[in-house]
């Protein structure tokens, strides 16, 4: 078993959706702007916001929609290092708008973090556009020569879960520096169509995910992944109790929980007058209840990767989705 990484008090993680503007549609794209609000956030308010929710070993990730279609997009890097982030990520889909890398140096940015969903075209593109693939591996390439460190992201789903045994080649022929294996998150567009449900059960995960991130792993590459199953003896802990995690949108909802947002059940607002709590009912009341599935808001809105034995208890709990584990 690999080493879970634990949630760490005294730190804290900053998800800031600097815009929900993309140029793509993916399957599974979780953005809804009647939730998140539309459109780019000036960059005056931005560097506003990112006074407010900085703090002593905060680390940064930009994203939107696609952050690189934010016209000030190198300003607000530039203006987040002086502030003092411990890291700051860009998570982009490889179009790289704005001539960002021409904009930003190494120093700048930690990371640029690529989403893939797939080794090849067929794959990839069938679920995040036509010549996306393409794209993005010369992205991923340009980056790489320029001399930035590049992470992957390959999101899991029914859609391309038996492509992941083909990743390793690609990720050492590309020279990235991290792989990322993302769950799918039954939210936005996923969740837009119940018949089609792309949620992947515990056997499915544990045959396919920890074997390839070993692979990768055997290549001198980390591997991060989330835990989403836990094993009878793992004590189920929800990341809103004991770490700070803030996933900020336009629209100034700033949540704790990933699964939360589709729902108008944001812990804060954040304006000019800084990050204010907002009153019950909201998600922390959520993160307060105890039962034998785990993660409460998975049994909530995403209640297909649960089994149950014949006494219909669960087979195995759902760990918090922040929790990951690093190969």
């Amino acid at each position: 078993m690999n080493p879970t990484i634990l949630f760490k008090k005294n730190t804290r993680s900053v998800f800031f959706h600097i815009t929900t503007h993309c140029n793509l549609s993916c399957r599974h794209c979780y953005i809804d702007p009647v939730q998140h609000g539309l459109g780019s956030i000036p960059l005056d308010q931005i560097m506003q916001w990112l006074t407010y929710l900085k703090k002593d070993n905060t680390d940064l990730v930009l994203l939107g929609g696609e952050p690189t279609l934010h016209p000030d997009l190198s300003e607000i890097v530039k203006f987040s290092r002086k502030l003092g982030f411990k890291s700051i990520t860009i998570d982009t889909n490889g179009y790289l708008f704005h001539n960002i890398l021409n904009r930003v140096t190494p120093h700048d940015v930690d990371f640029f973090s690529f989403s893939l969903d797939g080794p090849d075209a067929s794959i990839n593109d069938a679920i995040r556009g036509a010549d996306s693939f393409e794209t993005c591996t010369k992205g991923i390439l340009a980056a790489r020569e320029k001399g930035f460190s590049v992470s992957v992201i390959y999101t899991v789903s029914a859609m391309n879960l038996k492509s992941l045994n083909q990743m390793p080649v690609l990720i050492q022929k590309l020279d990235i520096q991290r792989f990322f294996i993302q769950v799918i998150g039954i939210r936005g567009n996923s969740s837009k169509n119940a018949s089609n449900n792309q949620q992947i059960n515990y056997e499915q995960w544990m045959t396919h995910v920890p074997k390839v991130a070993k692979q990768v792993v055997q290549l001198g590459i980390p591997v991060t992944y989330p835990k989403v199953f836990l094993q009878k003896d793992e004590f189920f802990e929800c990341a809103g109790r004991v770490a700070d995690y803030f996933f900020v949108f336009p629209n100034g909802r700033v949540y704790q929980c990933p699964l939360c947002e589709d729902y108008p059940i944001h812990s804060y607002m954040i304006s000019t007058d800084g990050l204010k709590k907002m009153p019950p009912i909201n998600e922390q009341q959520f993160f307060d209840l105890s039962i034998p599935e785990g993660c409460v808001m998975n049994k909530i809105v995403q209640p297909g990767n649960i089994s149950y034995d014949k006494e219909g208890k669960p087979m195995h709990q759902i760990a918090c989705c922040l929790l990951k584990e690093e190969a």
